[in-house]
């Protein structure tokens, strides 16, 4: 556990852009990418909202070939990787390619592929099914598939723990690194569940912003008027390496992935457990790992998913995790009052955040923070980005069956 893991490169394809320097000046800008849903008829719908990906071009980066027999949940995952890849320098001509591996997830999967798979099975019969159907949904898939495209034969596989996917991904990648099993590991999460099937689910569960009429006030974590989250889509994929590895190739390094923490509430399938214990947990674990104590934190990116029970809960967790005193000193924020809730990409969307809050020296506002809540009473950062030399952050990602998973990233 002495092998010190390094973030080298990132890759986004989100709502609010898809280079990592378009995605930050709209997160510092506080930019809104929610919008009314454009890629179906929501009329039937009681959201009628979403942040989607409108400036990905998968030709860019997948063959059309491969587009035909892939789902859009791993087009976005093979573009974040390319990107990621690129932005690290990484050759693998001159790796080892068993030393380097990919653990990746999603939380749905390919939800599009099965959409229209059941229809042609209702209308036409099991045969004009499609032979790729099955290897079009799995959500092992983008692991696989980001391996064969550069060849990489170390450690593989996939992890799925809904909206905590890809925080789990990077937490697993940081383990294999930091226990030999590899130098170079990619990592992180993708989903693209905003169609006719993924919303109604979410819609069924009453979990969606109903606030049709104003798109980009909709998503508002922790203000006392929020009523749901919103629904987004994407991708965020990182290159994590040894630290001496990265090194010695001349890699740019932009900060150190120095602690995880995975628990579980073990109380209830979609609902936090209400006094924050399992998410104040992660958070502990992660700070021991990294030998950092709660008054060195400068910053946390909130789950906050502008969701009743999980702004509520999370506020909680921080007070419990932090104490009472120094809780209200640290700073949150929920970037997904910008960009959506990502599902299985929010985790390293999100570690991404805080990579680049350490570079830049700037916190990413909660943006539609109006009406203060008096059971969530911390600084949310509200509205307006701030200035900030930050060198300790924490990440947090919440998923349904009470998962919860810190990432701590520390400057170099």
């Amino acid at each position: 556990m002495s092998r010190k893991v390094v973030i080298t490169g990132m890759g986004v394809v989100t709502p609010l852009g898809c280079s990592l320097d378009t995605y930050w000046k709209r997160l510092v800008a506080g930019h809104s990418a929610v919008r009314p849903v454009r890629q179906f008829d929501v009329s039937a719908y009681p959201s009628k909202i979403a942040a989607e990906v409108v400036e990905f071009n998968v030709d860019d980066f997948v063959p059309k070939k491969q587009q035909r027999r892939t789902d859009p949940y791993s087009h976005y995952a093979i573009g974040a990787a390319k990107l990621a890849v690129a932005d690290s320098g990484l050759d693998m001509s001159r790796e080892n390619p068993a030393r380097v591996g990919v653990i990746a997830g999603s939380g749905i999967g390919g939800i599009q592929t099965m959409q229209i798979q059941h229809n042609i099975l209702r209308d036409k019969g099991p045969m004009r099914c499609s032979p790729f159907m099955i290897p079009e949904m799995i959500t092992n898939m983008i692991s696989g598939l980001i391996a064969i495209e550069f060849g990489m034969k170390g450690p593989n596989y996939a992890v799925v723990s809904a909206c905590a996917t890809a925080a789990h991904a990077m937490g697993d990648a940081m383990r294999s690194i930091q226990h030999g099993d590899a130098d170079v590991m990619v990592s992180g999460g993708s989903d693209a569940s905003v169609c006719e099937l993924g919303f109604a689910g979410f819609c069924a569960l009453r979990a969606l912003s109903t606030r049709n009429d104003e798109p980009a006030r909709a998503s508002r974590p922790f203000d006392k008027d929020r009523d749901g989250f919103v629904m987004g889509e994407g991708a965020s994929i990182v290159v994590l390496e040894e630290y001496e590895h990265a090194r010695q190739r001349g890699a740019r390094i932009y900060c150190e992935l120095s602690g995880f923490g995975a628990t579980c509430d073990a109380y209830h399938e979609t609902a936090p457990s209400e006094d924050g214990d399992g998410a104040a947990r992660a958070m502990t674990l992660a700070l021991r790992e990294s030998g950092m104590n709660p008054d060195q934190v400068d910053y946390i990116n909130a789950h906050g998913t502008s969701t009743q029970l999980n702004d509520a809960c999370e506020t909680r967790a921080v007070k419990l995790a932090f104490g009472p005193e120094q809780a209200k000193k640290v700073m949150l924020s929920s970037t997904k009052s910008m960009m959506g809730h990502l599902l299985g990409a929010a985790g390293a969307a999100e570690a991404v955040v805080c990579a680049l809050a350490i570079r830049n020296g700037a916190i990413p506002p909660t943006i539609n923070y109006e009406t203060p809540d008096p059971e969530c009473d911390l600084d949310y950062v509200p509205n307006t980005a701030r200035e900030k030399q930050v060198r300790f952050a924490l990440s947090n990602s919440l998923g349904f069956g009470g998962h919860n998973v810190t990432l701590a990233l520390k400057a170099i």
